[in-house]
């Protein structure tokens, strides 16, 4: 497992060329805020969105996810341990005010691009609203 890429994955790689190339800067691998061992993939702070790309596999894609025979039980329980961190920090990063995406590592780079963003030029727009009202 310890080849199995973390961070800079193809999929991952895809996206952040595409938010580059739009004029969009994020920043990589940064900790979800209160929770030891968490990272975002692409984080936006200052819009407080959370991107997530997660690999079919690892995450428990209904479409795509696989079961390994061999050694069945434990990868079932490390599957299910997965799934479950990731909602876990998805409500954690939600209850502090972030918009979280999550998306599959089959889903089209350029479809993910416009949706995050969307997602953040609207993050960054309510930002605003809210502290210009505040004088």
């Amino acid at each position: 497992m310890k080849r199995q890429a973390r961070r800079d994955t193809d999929p991952e790689m895809a996206v952040r060329r595409l938010l580059y190339r739009s004029g969009i800067r994020y920043r990589l691998q940064r900790r979800v805020p209160g929770m030891q061992r968490r990272t975002i993939d692409i984080a936006f702070p200052g819009a407080r969105v959370a991107v997530f790309i997660d690999g079919c596999f690892w995450h428990g894609c209904p479409r795509h996810a696989t079961h390994p025979k061999a050694n069945a039980e434990w990868w079932r329980q490390k599957l299910d341990r997965n799934m479950s961190r990731d909602q876990e920090t998805t409500e954690h990063l939600t209850e502090a005010g972030w918009t979280v995406l999550r998306f599959w590592e089959h889903e089209e780079p350029a479809a993910v691009t416009e949706r995050i963003t969307e997602a953040v030029s609207n993050a960054r727009a309510r930002r605003r609203q809210g502290s210009s009202g505040m004088a």
